[in-house]
């Protein structure tokens, strides 16, 4: 009833999670968070997260959406733009 044919082939979809510039971006995200003095502890309380979560996006293992990416330099007094270019600079794009 309207679903699509299971026997279609589905191309793999390169997993980007652990990409050169992804290991960039965390390490930006942690670098941002030391240079402001925080704990992880203390960014989650910010972001009204748990600590896990900062500890996930810091080591790799979750990313952020566009929304969240903007919460977390909020919570660190960054300008997003700014963080953005600066990743975008050291990443060649």
């Amino acid at each position: 009833m309207g679903y699509p044919n299971s026997r279609c082939l589905l191309t793999p979809v390169p997993k980007t999670l652990y990409s050169s510039d992804h290991e960039h971006l965390v390490s930006m995200l942690r670098s941002l968070r030391e240079k402001s003095g925080l704990r992880q502890t203390e960014l989650a309380g910010k972001l009204a997260r748990p600590q896990s979560f900062v500890s996930k996006v810091e080591s790799g293992q979750r990313r952020l959406d566009l929304i969240e990416l903007r919460a977390w330099c909020e919570a660190l007094d960054a300008d997003l733009v700014t963080f953005v270019r600066k990743w975008l600079k050291a990443s060649n794009h």
